[in-house]
């Protein structure tokens, strides 16, 4: 069985200039921004953006409520959550998977002994897109798979005008994914990690410890 205790991506929040006069205390202690990952008490949060995001141009969700709460559960470590001053405002859930091909059983199944992370779910709350945050939070949850010496790849499925989307964030075309949901199609694509050996050796010999420390730009 994979083990990821101590390799949760803990990201230290972004260091912002005082924007008030020394005199002045600040009336709150919440980070202008910080990336972690996502639990529980993220659930509603997490569905609310994701409803918002998927049901007017698809009519589905990735992963109803129940689901959301079933893989924080399950597996945190393989989620990502962008904060803003507290407020979520782009998330990543992804869970373990143990085939070359994504099946219906990928869909709610958490694989703990796979070497794949099925990425379930990417979304940005309607208030910060077009800021370039979905492309960013990818590439660290990426980097963030990079740390963890079982992983080889990554796979997910989407409809077929975000292809180009997640091919500028170096997925390739696997296929016709098999799972259809209602009227949708989708097509695979994946993600190689195992590619990067030479992170994979700087990250275990530093042990990707909870402390790694990756600030925003």
């Amino acid at each position: 069985m994979m083990s990821v205790v101590g390799a949760q991506p803990f990201i230290k929040p972004m260091q912002t200039s005082p924007s008030v006069s020394p005199g002045i205390q600040r009336r709150h202690t919440l980070p202008a921004s910080e990336v972690r990952p996502l639990n529980t008490q993220d659930a509603i949060s997490v569905f609310e953006i994701e409803r918002e995001a998927f049901i007017s141009v698809s009519g589905e969700c990735p992963l109803h409520l129940d689901e959301v709460r079933h893989f924080l559960t399950l597996c945190p470590e393989f989620s990502m959550g962008w904060f803003e001053e507290g407020r979520l405002v782009a998330f990543i859930i992804g869970s373990l998977w143990d085939q070359d091909r994504l099946t219906s059983d990928a869909l709610t199944l958490h694989k703990p002994c796979g070497s794949t992370v099925h990425i379930h779910v990417l979304a940005v709350h309607r208030t910060f897109r077009q800021q370039g945050k979905g492309p960013i939070l990818m590439w660290r949850y990426l980097q963030y798979l990079r740390c963890l010496p079982n992983v080889r790849r990554a796979v997910l499925m989407c409809e077929d005008f975000l292809i180009p989307f997640y091919r500028k964030s170096g997925f390739k075309v696997l296929g016709r994914c098999a799972i259809t949901v209602a009227n949708l199609t989708f097509t695979e694509m994946w993600y190689p990690i195992s590619g990067h050996a030479y992170m994979r050796r700087n990250s275990e010999r530093t042990g990707c410890l909870i402390s790694r420390i990756i600030q925003l730009d």
